[in-house]
């Protein structure tokens, strides 16, 4: 059972991101696995962190096994038609990023850890590296953001595993821009919001600046048509931009 979260400062969180993708050196695209819920494929966050990355010169294939309401165990299961053990065992990934309910590390936090135990082991057997994709509070209670935040750090330190903190800077945002809407309803983003986790993302993952990443992006469709995945305002896109690009850049003081 998980000990008393004890507040963890956000230079420890800044010790466990990515250092730029492990094989950008490579010529093949690095793959990705989203694995979660709502969270994680509210307007097309995947779709929107691989646009993000090809505007730095980056290639990231981004593909998602994710299901509406669904958590850890859920995926590990199979439950509510996820195939998530399935994608993992038979294709070939450079990382899989894990998602679960906000709540689950306040409501269910052993049920968390041991199955985010389980798929970091399942993911590491087949030459992969998992992520932590840290959520944030719910609009209706910031103070849910410090519980959230530990479960999640206490569990990357367990497991020698990176996190996406898209929660802490999120919190930061609301902090500086209380007038920005990050959110869509409680708990779910906004397109602002999912912008912002976008970024969040792709600056963790490549080591890029943020700073020229458009506030309109686009990917194709089946039929190589232009498909808008992002509009934001220019200010709000400046603001978002800037608040990623200044957080991350303690990564490189370690």
């Amino acid at each position: 059972m998980r000990k008393k979260n004890i507040y963890i400062p956000v230079i420890c969180l800044i010790l466990l991101l990515p250092f730029g993708l492990k094989s950008q050196t490579k010529k093949e695209p690095v793959k990705i696995l989203f694995v979660g819920n709502s969270l994680t494929f509210f307007w097309n966050m995947p779709q929107l962190v691989s646009a993000m990355a090809k505007s730095q010169g980056v290639e990231i294939q981004a593909y998602q096994s994710t299901v509406s309401g669904s958590n850890l165990e859920q995926h590990w299961k199979g439950e509510k038609g996820t195939l998530t053990q399935k994608r993992i065992e038979e294709e070939k990934w450079d990382y899989v990023v894990f998602g679960d309910h906000t709540t689950s590390t306040i409501k269910n936090p052993d049920r968390f850890d041991e199955y985010a135990r389980k798929f970091a082991k399942l993911v590491r057997s087949k030459g992969a590296e998992p992520i932590f994709y840290i959520t944030w509070a719910y609009k209706s209670n910031p103070l849910m953001q410090e519980t959230v935040t530990n479960g999640y750090i206490q569990l990357a330190k367990e497991l020698n595993a990176q996190v996406f903190p898209v929660g802490p800077i999120w919190m930061k945002s609301r902090n500086l821009r209380p007038d920005l809407e990050l959110y869509f309803d409680d708990k779910h983003p906004s397109p602002d919001g999912t912008y912002l986790v976008a970024l969040i993302i792709t600056k963790s993952l490549t080591g890029k600046s943020v700073l020229d990443i458009p506030n309109r992006l686009t990917t194709l469709d089946k039929n190589s048509e232009k498909l808008y995945l992002s509009f934001v305002l220019p200010a709000n896109g400046n603001f978002l931009r800037q608040l990623v690009e200044e957080t991350n850049l303690e990564i490189y003081k370690r």
